[in-house]
């Protein structure tokens, strides 16, 4: 599933060719992807323009003139790629929800596995949609630093991996990106969650904020099936530390046994044992 480097990655990408422009017609070609979508969503969309794309966690939310908010989320396997008028890419029969902009660009929501989800919200009751009313903080945001981080994993005795990945502690991470900031900031994903604090949490928090941002500007990792709105590739795992890495020597450090894997909830993780503590 693409994590928030992706998700920002498509989101800037859209916002280029969206931003400004009017909907001029919005054709579902299926009642549902993962959930139903709203039966009135064309009314909702057509002939409004997108004033601009935000995300929230993993969600591209297209703000709308009106305050109107179009939530989208790729699951699994979906895609928001943009086809030009001029040059549109034949059609697929999993582009399932079409936007035509007022120039005659579409964009597509494709889903093979139709695990991404189409919903619509009012801007001003946006943090309260089921969506977003228990997400923590975004971690590249003001609010996200040591003592929140700290607040949030104190007296948690779970794992530090499982408390990252656990959206209401910090909204958008994912297992590739918890693996690579845990390497950076030198905390082991065994140790407890809730004796991070002080200047752990610090570090911690530092480290998130490198990787996602080095993330983006790579243009997210390309696992799969994630494309950038171009569909263009991402290139960040060529710079992977640890994740993906087992048996690999550990970059920066002397140890011997190099990269160890383990399984944390059904997940892989993948670190130094010698580096992270």
């Amino acid at each position: 599933m693409p994590e928030l480097p992706e998700v920002e990655t498509v989101r800037r990408g859209l916002a280029l060719r969206l931003e400004g422009r009017r909907v001029q017609r919005l054709r579902l070609n299926r009642p549902d992807l993962r959930i139903p979508m709203p039966a009135d969503l064309p009314a909702r969309v057509e002939g409004r323009r997108v004033d601009r794309l935000g995300r929230r966690a993993k969600y591209i939310l297209l703000h709308l003139e009106d305050g109107g908010v179009v939530i989208a989320h790729l699951g699994m396997s979906g895609r928001l790629v943009l086809s030009d008028s001029g040059n549109a890419a034949p059609s697929d029969p999993h582009d399932h929800v079409v936007f035509t902009l007022e120039d005659g660009t579409e964009l597509r929501f494709n889903d093979a596995r139709r695990f991404g989800v189409l919903d619509y919200a009012d801007g001003k009751d946006l943090e309260r949609h089921k969506f977003f009313m228990h997400l923590g903080p975004e971690p590249l945001g003001n609010e996200f630093n040591g003592p929140a981080l700290a607040a949030k994993l104190e007296g948690k005795a779970t794992p530090l991996k499982a408390a990252l990945l656990d959206q209401r502690v910090v909204a958008g991470l994912g297992n590739i990106y918890v693996s690579e900031s845990l390497f950076y900031a030198g905390l082991s994903p065994r140790r407890l969650a809730g004796t991070v604090a002080g200047p752990r949490a610090e570090r911690l928090v530092q480290a998130i904020r490198d990787v996602l941002e080095r993330a983006i500007a790579a243009g997210g990792s390309s696992l799969r099936d994630y494309v950038q709105a171009s569909g263009e590739l991402g290139y960040f795992q060529h710079q992977w530390a640890v994740y993906g890495k087992e048996g690999e020597r550990c970059p920066g450090c002397d140890c011997r046994h190099g990269i160890k894997r383990i399984v944390q909830s059904g997940r892989s993780t993948f670190y130094c044992g010698k580096r992270q503590r």
